[in-house]
């Protein structure tokens, strides 16, 4: 946090009232493992954000996953203030209260699609979300292959099924189509009248966020955890989780710094 800072992190120092603080969570606030079930946010991830939540407007976590999940993972029960929007936006989660839509019809059909597909492929992992399927290829034998030749026959089961296709890192999501984190980043900041926003990610679900930040007409960065070729879409990039983490902390130093007394 210099002098030359981005004028997004300017405005959420010098107006931290204003200011929406937008994270994703895997790969941003917790490491990717093998194994998604096995997914637990960084140590210092809590008491950050519960830090910084008490410091700026609102504090969201927009994700892929359901929105329950992302608080058990997270251990963010406890944190004040914090809003959980999960399935892109779909389900929200704020105060121990989770709000979620009726399951999509066609994610039965898309399951028993992805287990026929899927069947004998050694290390392909499906992921039941309940309200949205994946298919993870982290653990097979060459993963980028196996994805590459899963992707046209899930594109077009969820086409049949009526569902979305979100790619990401070795994984393809079926999901309601008709949102995605940055039509959810849109709606929140609006939700909250806010002045400047930040919004950290990591893969390609999160470029939506990145959009909508550059859209909005308000004071913003984007953040790119991690290093591929999406860090040249983000403002700044830092290392990862404890990256992200290390920045969180760095905005709340800097709004103390600004405070009275």
């Amino acid at each position: 946090m210099t002098a030359d800072m981005p004028d997004g992190l300017k405005a959420i120092v010098a107006d931290p009232a204003g200011a929406v603080i937008g994270l994703d969570f895997d790969g941003t606030l917790s490491p990717i493992v093998p194994d998604p079930a096995a997914a637990r946010i960084h140590p210092d991830g809590p008491a950050a954000l519960a830090r910084l939540g008490g410091l700026v407007g609102a504090v969201v976590i927009v994700t892929g996953r359901p929105a329950a999940t992302a608080v058990e993972y997270g251990s963010l029960a406890g944190v004040p203030g914090l809003v959980v929007l999960g399935h892109y936006g779909l389900e929200r989660w704020e105060g121990g209260t989770l709000t979620t839509p009726p399951v999509h019809p066609g994610l039965a059909r898309a399951r028993a699609g992805l287990s026929a597909l899927t069947a004998g492929l050694d290390g392909v992992r499906i992921e039941d979300k309940e309200r949205a399927v994946a298919v993870h290829t982290r653990q097979a034998p060459d993963p980028q292959a196996t994805l590459d030749a899963l992707r046209e026959p899930v594109i077009a089961l969820a086409a049949e099924a009526g569902l979305a296709v979100e790619p990401g890192k070795l994984v393809l999501e079926l999901r309601p189509p008709g949102t995605d984190k940055g039509k959810a980043l849109d709606a929140f900041l609006r939700e909250r009248a806010a002045r400047s926003v930040l919004f950290a990610g990591d893969d390609l679900g999160d470029l939506a966020a990145f959009a909508a930040v550059r859209a909005c007409g308000l004071p913003g960065v984007t953040v790119f955890s991690g290093s591929s070729e999406l860090e040249v879409e983000a403002d700044l990039v830092v290392d990862g989780p404890g990256g992200v983490i290390g920045l969180l902390n760095a905005i709340a130093d800097a709004i103390e710094g600004e405070e009275p007394g």
